[in-house]
């Protein structure tokens, strides 16, 4: 069953709670600044087991000492949800603890 698009004032609503995440287009997304490559490493192997926990997985651009994520919902042709909200809320109380900012 496919995943249903969130509104736009939902995902205003969302993105309140989620300080650094932003819509961009038809994805949510967040660029995390970090204290070294290796930190930023280490969020990205945290992301992504999330991510398998979730069975829901973001586009993640690993930099020297960044880590940006953008995602939508591919079932929902390629809008946000609730799916995306979550993943987002998930990564943001982890991320302090890698040292990002």
């Amino acid at each position: 069953m496919p995943a249903e698009p969130l509104s736009a004032h939902a995902i205003e609503d969302a993105l309140r709670e989620l300080p650094g995440w932003r819509l961009e287009g038809d994805r949510i997304t967040r660029t995390y600044r970090l204290p070294s490559h290796f930190a930023a490493t280490g969020l990205t192997v945290h992301v992504a087991r999330i991510q398998d926990e979730l069975n829901h997985h973001a586009d993640l651009t690993l930099g020297y000492d960044t880590l940006s994520l953008a995602v939508n919902s591919h079932d929902a042709g390629g809008a946000v949800t609730h799916k995306d909200i979550e993943l987002a809320t998930r990564v943001e109380a982890i991320a302090a603890g890698h040292g990002a900012q």
